[in-house]
């Protein structure tokens, strides 16, 4: 049920901001909960943990501490993205499964990726779902999920990850001239998204801080005309804002928050998605350029190891054909 009885609580948080090679990811979460509820660790004790290492299935946590470069990281990052994503898509058309196993479908959610994406040589080597899990164990997982968010009532009306390739960055740091700004307009993007909520609860949204930044009102006041906006308080490490739509549409309580994904369960939840989105085209990445050159050691991306893999992969690029800015971050 909608309304005063319930809000809707939604997180936005990133991964790979900071590499060389590969996508930025931006994950989000909607969860309709009830009224007053801001803690759905609570909720769903027993089922979900914030500490890895218990016995818990599911770990919703800041993704650096859900995943570890080995088969258990890569194994819990998966369960915990995946059977969240299930609670809000559709049953695949044939089969009795709640994985989708087409990757763009599952993971990119109601926000759909830049025609650049489409152009990306190595999206057709994604690794079809689940990729390191069990399909089996992860179904049960998923069923155990779903009762519990049942018995929590709590909704996962969506949840995603707008990907934006390195083309897509490269292309909006020349028109912005500036990192924080062309961040600041792809996180907006998600931001309209979750705005559309108010309509059906009121909204509280928080987002893993960006950078350095702390004022945000008049970029929210240019941002969002339709609605008034207010400042609610403003610190190092915490900002924070409300939007009244002028038509009476709906409110949403924002904030800004240095290490969200380790206090907010929704945005620790959107850094899982964000994180396993990542290493997912990073797969596809390195399993595209190892036909050219199967002795490639594969790379994650992040500034020292991504000069390595360009110094090391010089066959793999001539052959490939790619323009520098299709690989290689300008900032």
């Amino acid at each position: 049920m909608a309304g005063a009885e319930r809000v809707v609580l939604a997180g936005i948080d990133e991964a790979g901001l900071g590499p060389l090679l590969g996508s930025l990811a931006i994950g989000y979460t909607l969860l309709e909960v009830p009224a007053g509820e801001r803690e759905p660790w609570k909720r769903l004790r027993g089922t979900v943990v914030k500490t890895p290492g218990t016995r818990a299935r599911l770990v919703v946590a800041d993704s650096k501490l859900v995943f570890q470069r080995n088969a258990r990281g890569a194994e819990r990052l998966e369960t915990t993205a995946l059977s969240f994503l299930a609670q809000k898509a559709p049953r695949p058309r044939q089969g009795d499964g709640r994985i989708d196993p087409d990757p763009e479908r599952f993971l990119f959610g109601s926000i759909a990726p830049a025609p650049v994406w489409r152009a990306l040589p190595w999206r057709a080597e994604l690794a079809r779902l689940p990729r390191v899990c069990q399909h089996d164990s992860l179904e049960l997982t998923c069923t155990l999920l779903a009762r519990a968010l049942a018995r929590a009532k709590i909704e996962v009306l969506d949840a995603g990850v707008r990907l934006v390739p390195a083309a897509e960055l490269n292309a909006s740091f020349a028109e912005t001239g500036n990192k924080a700004s062309s961040t600041w307009c792809l996180v907006l993007e998600v931001l309209r998204h979750v705005w559309a909520a108010r309509v059906r609860a009121p909204v509280v949204a928080t987002v893993d801080m960006l950078g350095g930044r702390r004022r945000y009102g008049s970029l929210l006041a240019q941002a969002f005309p339709e609605a008034e906006v207010e400042l609610v308080g403003e610190s190092p490490g915490r900002s924070a804002y409300a939007l009244a739509a002028r038509d009476g549409s709906g409110t949403l309580r924002l904030d800004f928050r240095v290490q969200a994904d380790r206090h907010c369960f929704e945005v620790a939840l959107a850094s899982c998605l964000a994180k396993y989105a990542r290493e997912l085209e990073m797969h596809a990445f390195n399993a595209y350029f190892a036909r050219f050159q199967p002795d490639l050691v594969p790379t994650a991306g992040y500034r020292g190891d991504g000069a390595r893999w360009l110094a090391e992969a010089s066959a793999a690029l001539a052959q490939s054909g790619l323009a520098r800015e299709w690989l290689v971050r300008a900032r």
